[in-house]
């Protein structure tokens, strides 16, 4: 039985396609990135999910309970960390997590309270207001929050944007400890980075639609060859060189281009080129693909 079944979900809001038909199944024990560009439909699809939202057509079956049909079983093995910040402000920390607790029916949780506090590193708010918090701090709570009733299926939507170094390293280190012992992590995110260490398995959205799902290495796969990191001290791209450049921006932004090239062979004709255009070169990195340059490939219909 998968942890997270999607089946041809839809959704629209009056003349606009959130959803067209987005089918996905994730197994137990997974971290399964969800990604896609702003408006994509990430946080339409996690609040179906969630049961915030309610879908046109299609099913969503958390642990085989229909978000609808069996709303209360399925939220009960659900945790979603919103993208958000919401907060009561009425209430310190260790109140907030114990009304958590309450609302699926947990007593003496505080045990399990205060292990999440020690690994998010709020054991010495516990009794601060929430009003009092800083916005990581209250970002750490709202993940708190999530994993109070130990779901076994845990959304994560941009848990980190805005946040220091210092509690993107806590909460990853935390989520992976869940995720070994048999945790289900999905995860938005535009920190490509972080999907590609984190993620075992990738879905792209693109206008609503599935456009890419599989295995984080595989996508990276589909991109052949290398990179060439260019930074110019003097002259310009040549125009025969601009088919090449992965990042469009760089076109406008300023002197420093990434070339995909396929092998070792093809840097030379590139620095001959440069050398025949009256470029120089600054620095030179050459590099394998990542996910953001598979993601971009991907979202600019290239691949």
């Amino acid at each position: 039985m998968a942890a997270l079944q999607i089946v041809n979900v839809e959704k629209r809001y009056k003349s606009l396609q959130a959803l067209g038909g987005v089918s996905l199944s994730i197994e137990q024990g997974e971290f399964f990135g969800l990604l896609g560009p702003n408006g994509a439909g990430k946080t339409t699809l996690i609040s179906i999910i969630a049961g915030l939202n309610r879908a046109d057509a299609g099913t969503v079956s958390i642990h085989g309970h229909d978000v609808v049909r069996d709303y209360r079983e399925a939220r009960k093995r659900l945790g979603v960390v919103p993208q958000e910040l919401v907060f009561d402000p009425f209430f310190t920390v260790r109140e907030t997590l114990r009304m958590q607790s309450g609302y699926f029916g947990l007593k003496n949780n505080d045990k399990w309270i205060d292990e999440v506090m020690a690994n998010l590193d709020l054991t010495n708010k516990a009794d601060t207001n929430m009003r009092a918090l800083s916005g990581g701090m209250k970002r750490r709570v709202l993940v708190a929050q999530a994993l109070v009733h130990k779901p076994p299926v845990i959304v994560l939507d941009e848990p980190t944007a805005g946040v220091d170094v210092e509690l993107r390293q806590t909460l990853w280190k935390f989520i992976t400890r869940l995720n070994r012992e048999g945790h289900t992590i999905v995860l938005t995110t535009h920190y490509l980075e972080e999907a590609q260490a984190l993620c075992n398995r990738i879905a792209m959205l693109k206008a609503g639609k599935v456009v890419a799902l599989d295995s984080t290495s595989a996508l990276i796969k589909r991109i052949s060859g290398s990179q060439l990191l260019v930074r110019l001290a003097k002259g310009a791209l040549p125009d025969v060189l601009k088919p090449l450049v992965s990042h469009p921006d760089e076109l406008i932004s300023g002197n420093k281009y990434t070339l995909r090239v396929n092998e070792y062979t093809d840097v030379e004709p590139i620095l001959a080129r440069l050398r025949e255009a009256g470029a120089v070169i600054d620095d030179m990195q050459l590099q394998q693909a990542d996910l953001e340059d598979v993601f971009i490939q991907i979202m600019e219909g290239e691949k």
